[in-house]
């Protein structure tokens, strides 16, 4: 998610060389009379670009998405590197596109309360294509509302990677508890999986970044971030029995040897280089990442094709549960300036229903049959793969892309393996524990997260390579809350009590 410093609108930000957007103003887009129910011709959409030469407004697929919709659309793509600066710039001047691209940034936060954007809660199951998973509309949520349609992502994209053909070489079972995932990382350390009679490979790749902690933990009841204690207040996962447990395993892995030793400095970057090097068995990330190792992996041996398999989660004395997603990247939020009535905002979000039409996803994912792709056996066959000028048509508007409810759009032949990364994170939807807190709009933890999160991350960090006991893990808790912690808390109560309340 892109993350933009709060604008402050004057000559000196205009002198650097921001340039607001072109055509926000020609409000012309709408045929409004003064006497309401007018409708609007043309529907401006802000939003970020990831190519040097995203495509014109006069592109034949945009020209095709128009007929498909019935409404002409005016492109405003924006470097992703400078989004976030662009977005506050946009808000400062109060001349904003029908649609903006945000995510929940200080500024989009605060613009939501200044009233900026549509309250959208009551209107999105009217339509087909706009119905929004309920974990994700409670992640989406600000103060209990929805102000903005989330860009789907996989819910259940956690999950673990694992060489089978060690697990069979060695006459194991995949794992399916804690204790089997134990012993299967023993045995990928010490009983020779690779047979080639040396002392070469280990159990677990880890870096630095902390997302394998925080799945993994929630195997052993830990909560995702927050739970609730035996009078049903909200609670930092730190502060359970369950977490220390899951601690305690992860300082035994390490000195057992089964991880990794430098994994608190290992460049997140290099994380899956060992399973490349065929020198480690598992790695905790995103499902999706089997078929990058995959690639990986056979473009330096062939015949290494299909010695990887993905499993969901491993189940402890909890239950079978995982850290889901938060199943989106940033929303589409509707501009109270530029859309001045109900009406027309019923007109907008009929426009963003049939952006998400198996046509429109088809045509904003792969652009138009016969130009841009073919169709060969169900699966689709890139024509223009080579081809720059023709690809530029149509990348980036997979921008303007919610996938909901669900992906329709056609894809090239897939892997087995891809096949079965995509089973999972479906399988995942079924065990993921949500977080309860993160809806909730926290001033204290604006003000002091990093220093809170830095605390207990280098403190888990410590107990995993023992450099922290029982007590002194007590003490950085301790810290925790002497910093603004136990103020954190009493807030989150106070706002999760209001946001169930029905009250702001």
């Amino acid at each position: 998610m892109f993350r933009g410093k709060k604008a402050k609108l004057g000559l000196s930000l205009l002198g650097a060389g921001v340039v607001l957007l072109v055509g926000c103003s020609e409000k012309g887009s709408s045929t409004n009379d003064g006497e309401g129910g007018a409708a609007i011709d043309t529907i401006d959409i802000m939003t970020m670009s990831y190519t040097p030469e995203p495509p014109q407004n006069d592109s034949p697929v945009i020209k095709e998405l128009e007929e498909l919709t019935g409404k002409k659309m005016n492109m405003l793509f924006v470097p992703s590197t400078t989004y976030g600066d662009r977005f506050n710039v946009t808000l400062a001047s109060g001349n904003l596109p029908h649609v903006m691209l945000g995510d929940k940034s200080p500024s989009y936060i605060s613009a939501v309360r200044d009233g900026a954007f549509w309250d959208l809660t009551d209107y999105l199951d009217e339509y087909e294509n706009l119905k929004v998973n309920d974990i994700v509309k409670e992640n989406v949520s600000i103060e209990g509302r929805i102000y903005g349609i989330p860009r789907a992502r996989p819910l259940g994209r956690n999950a673990v990677v694992i060489r089978k053909d060690w697990l069979e070489n060695l006459g194991l079972d995949m794992p399916e508890t804690v204790d089997d995932f134990y012993e299967v990382l023993k045995a990928f350390t010490y009983d020779d999986p690779d047979g080639n009679g040396e002392d070469d490979t280990y159990g677990m790749a880890i870096s630095e970044f902390e997302g394998p902690w925080d799945i993994m933990q929630t195997w052993f009841g830990a909560p995702n971030k927050w739970g609730f204690d035996e009078g049903g207040e909200l609670i930092p996962d730190f502060t359970t029995d369950e977490y220390r447990d899951a601690i305690k395993w992860f300082n035994q892995i390490y000195e057992e040897g089964l991880i990794n030793e430098d994994f608190a400095i290992m460049d997140p970057t290099q994380w899956t280089n060992p399973m490349v090097n065929e020198e480690v068995g598992l790695i905790v990330d995103v499902a999706d990442t089997a078929g990058r190792v995959n690639k990986a992996m056979t473009d330096r041996d062939p015949e290494l094709d299909d010695v990887l398999d993905v499993f969901g989660a491993v189940s402890g004395d909890h239950g079978l549960v995982t850290k889901p997603t938060t199943g989106y990247h940033s929303v589409f939020s509707v501009s109270k300036t530029s859309v001045k009535t109900e009406e027309e905002l019923k007109e907008v979000l009929q426009f963003l229903n049939d952006l998400n039409s198996e046509e429109a996803q088809n045509l904003t994912i792969n652009g138009i049959e016969g130009r841009h792709y073919e169709v060969e056996d169900g699966n689709l066959v890139s024509l223009v793969a080579d081809d720059e000028k023709m690809r530029n048509e149509f990348q980036d508007l997979n921008q303007i892309q919610m996938y909901l409810p669900e992906e329709k759009f056609l894809k090239p032949e897939e892997s087995e393996l891809t096949k079965r990364s995509n089973e999972v994170m479906v399988q995942n939807e079924d065990i993921v524990l949500p977080d309860p807190a993160y809806p909730l709009v926290s001033k204290i933890y604006a003000q002091r997260g990093q220093q809170l999160d830095n605390i207990i991350g280098d403190a888990r960090i410590q107990y995993i390579i023992g450099e922290l006991d029982d007590a002194g893990f007590d003490e950085a808790i301790q810290t925790w809350m002497n910093s603004g912690g136990e103020d954190y808390v009493k807030e989150i109560n106070e706002l999760y009590k209001e946001a169930q309340s029905g009250t702001n």
